[in-house]
């Protein structure tokens, strides 16, 4: 009967016709469900969407178990590279049961990480999402009785976040190789991934044992570090805190992005909220603060692990050196830490300070030993600071110790003190305000 003229809009022929698209209804439908799947206790991001989302995204291009053999050669590369790093380094061991991961198992076992780096972040871009949200198109006087609609505003920001997080978690999922390549460690356990190692020697006419065990060298000389440096990990992670409590959103652009959609077209609120220029945090000096001292502590941590491993490898890895370059330009090119630390916290990790990381550590080893060089990560107050990656033979001589025995002899003219001792800055400080005497035993 829709033949009929008049009859195409006929509730009786078609009860949903005035909604529109049956199929775009059921659509909507699917996404509020999903928004509202995630208990109110679950924190800013729906973790159980973003960790679907990112095992889509390894599915999609193919993820299949790790077999038995590849699970032994990864088992025995970690043990013997463990076994050569002894040599290299006064660190103890990390590597307690090495194991072998595809890339949905790292996803797996990575996420608790995950959750603690990106949920401060998350945090306040959900509120300021949410608020933003349920306050546009809203008169003042309904503002303040829109209750239930800010709690359903808040999920649906955090499931936008979830989706980002998850895109970005699967898409570093189809890199990684290991466990450590952001320069944290995501797991307590030493692991390859066969699938991630597969795809970095792809063009590379290195034997794939030599590769296999490179990387392994890489991933045992992380997890050394971080459990036997008990304050580096807590370190990291605050810096990503700090950040994230210094937060603040534009909220009036982000209005202004808003004012004019649908708000009944949850398609155009997705594809608005995902643009990746939507939310922009406004960076205070205590945010670039934090960011500073992440990308020096990260650069640190990679700089000696290059170091470590060049020192194990030596005479033992004939293409290590091939090796390690084809690292330094895949850091260079922006690899897994760069594109997620670039996403996820907003920071680009510079070649430029890895490569004058590196020539530090080069220079205590050279100056003080292995031991010595080791011992610079026995307390938070010893290490470098960014200044001293622009002077790394300054770090190394270090500076004379501070001679404050004119406090304790009243009328002595304390500038002439300073003058005879070279000291620059008024109270013996260098140009940071920081005392190069604080640095303990000559470092």
């Amino acid at each position: 009967m829709t033949d009929l003229p008049g009859r195409e809009n006929d509730p009786n022929e078609n009860p949903f016709a005035m909604f529109g698209n049956p199929e775009q209804i059921a659509a909507a439908m699917r996404q509020f469900a999903d928004m509202l799947s995630a208990p109110p206790s679950s924190g800013p991001v729906n973790w159980d969407m973003a960790k679907n989302i990112a095992r889509h995204v390894v599915v999609a291009e193919g993820d299949p178990s790790v077999m038995e053999g590849e699970r032994r050669q990864i088992v025995d590369a970690l043990n013997l590279a463990d076994l050569w790093l002894n040599e290299a380094t006064a660190l103890p061991s990390g590597v307690s049961n090495p194991q072998a991961w595809s890339r949905s198992e790292w996803i797996e076992k990575t996420v608790p990480v995950w959750q603690k780096l990106c949920d401060p972040i998350a945090a306040r871009m959900v509120e300021t999402m949410s608020g933003t949200l349920g306050a546009a198109g809203l008169p003042a006087e309904a503002q303040a009785m829109a209750g239930p609609l800010m709690g359903m505003m808040k999920q649906m920001g955090g499931m936008m976040v979830g989706q980002q997080i998850g895109q970005a978690i699967g898409s570093l999922a189809r890199e990684v190789v290991g466990s450590t390549d952001i320069g944290l460690p995501l797991s307590d356990n030493a692991a390859l991934l066969p699938g991630g190692i597969a795809a970095f020697s792809e063009g590379l006419e290195t034997p794939a044992e030599e590769i296999r065990l490179y990387l392994a060298l890489r991933e045992a000389a992380h997890h050394r570090l971080f459990q036997h440096v008990p304050w580096l990990r807590t370190h990291l992670l605050g810096a990503v805190e700090e950040y994230a409590r210094g937060i603040t959103v534009d909220a009036s652009a982000l209005e202004e992005q808003l004012r004019g959609l649908d708000i009944n077209n949850p398609e155009q609120l997705q594809q608005a909220l995902s643009g990746g220029n939507l939310l922009k945090p406004e960076e205070t000096e205590r945010q670039k603060a934090a960011l500073s001292r992440l990308e020096t502590m990260l650069a640190l941590v990679e700089g000696w692990v290059g170091t470590v491993v060049d020192g194990a490898a030596d005479g033992k890895l004939p293409s290590a050196t091939a090796l390690a370059e084809t690292v330094r330009r895949r850091r260079a090119t922006g690899g897994p830490a760069e594109q997620t630390f670039a996403t996820l916290v907003g920071l680009e990790l510079r070649p430029r300070r890895l490569r004058e990381a590196a020539a530090l550590w080069q220079a205590l080893e050279a100056d003080r030993g292995v031991d010595g060089r080791d011992a610079v990560w026995s307390h938070p107050d010893l290490m470098p600071t960014a200044d001293d990656l622009d002077n790394p033979e300054g770090f190394v001589r270090g500076e004379p110790e501070l001679d404050l025995s004119f406090l304790d002899a009243p009328g002595q003219d304390p500038s002439s003190e300073r003058d005879e001792r070279g000291e620059s800055g008024e109270d013996g400080e260098d140009g940071d305000g920081k005392g190069r005497g604080d640095k303990g035993d000559g470092t």
